[in-house]
């Protein structure tokens, strides 16, 4: 008993660092969405959006991790499967066993909460298994967005206070977050052109060379522009935030190196969590676009 005990620690470790790599990614700015646009039914709450979204980020993860191990032997040792924590055998069975109990948290909550929660698996089963992310860069930036919006419907249904329902703002934050993901979710792609090409992935740094930087700066700064229109921020906010789409905007058009680039992915992800949390600052102080028209 004592020594299966000493085992959970390290088990609980291993399930993290599978999700590691995307905490920043997707726990911070999907949970962050979810308390700004429910809105937050209360504090107390927080902690089941996070769990709810690292939970699934576990099941995308292992599915993820078991498709291609020897590319994260070359590029990211650190994983589970190349660091020899768990075997690849034993990854792929939990990455099944842990879909049912995915649905199982979600009917806690609500039916509303389960069917995101489907959702967000056959989207997974399409990006891994099925092999969208080896396809055209197109087809994976689509899958990608529609992954992210189940996400975040099922986080946003858990934080609020109805969680059958999502009133307009809350639909609409979701709709113009599915839009940001499937015109900038490429920004991952440049620290990693290396062993996409190795493995024969058709990303749009690999497709479009040197012009793939111009396609981070401009939709970053037209969803800036935008989406301080939408929300209603004023102007010195409104400013703040578009500058700082700017900023990243010019890192990658300046980046030379992996580290240049995982630099300015790390501040892409502050902007999109900036972005997440615009509907909760248009509840407080705004009228979002369409109650003003």
């Amino acid at each position: 008993m004592a020594r299966t005990l000493r085992k959970v620690p390290y088990f609980l470790h291993t399930l993290f660092l599978f999700t590691k790599s995307d905490i920043k990614t997707t726990v911070i700015p999907v949970s962050s969405l979810a308390a700004a646009s429910a809105p937050l039914a209360s504090p107390l709450r927080l902690p089941h959006v996070i769990f709810w979204v690292w939970f699934h980020v576990l099941q995308f993860d292992m599915s993820n991790q078991a498709m291609d191990p020897d590319e994260d032997a070359k590029n990211k040792s650190d994983r589970p499967i190349p660091a020899g924590r768990m075997s690849l055998s034993q990854t792929r069975l939990l990455r099944w066993l842990i879909v049912p109990a995915c649905w199982r948290l979600s009917a806690l909550y609500s039916g509303e909460t389960v069917w995101a929660s489907v959702a967000l698996a056959a989207l997974t089963l399409i990006y891994n298994e099925l092999a969208a992310h080896r396809q055209h860069w197109i087809i994976r930036n689509v899958v990608n967005a529609l992954g992210f919006a189940s996400f975040e419907v099922g986080a946003t249904l858990v934080a609020g206070v109805d969680p059958t329902r999502m009133d307009g703002i809350a639909l609409c934050s979701v709709l113009a977050s599915v839009g940001i993901f499937a015109t900038t979710i490429h920004t991952q792609d440049f620290k990693d052109v290396d062993g996409d090409r190795s493995i024969g992935r058709r990303t749009i740094p690999i497709v479009f060379g040197e012009a793939a930087r111009w396609t981070v700066i401009v939709p970053l700064c037209m969803w800036s522009l935008g989406l301080s229109v939408f929300w209603g921020l004023d102007v010195i906010t409104a400013a703040a935030f578009t500058a700082l789409a700017v900023y990243i905007g010019i890192l990658y058009l300046r980046a030379q190196s992996v580290h240049e680039y995982q630099k300015a992915f790390y501040w892409y992800n502050l902007w999109l969590s900036c972005a997440h949390i615009l509907p909760g600052y248009c509840r407080l102080y705004s009228t979002p676009y369409y109650m003003r028209a």
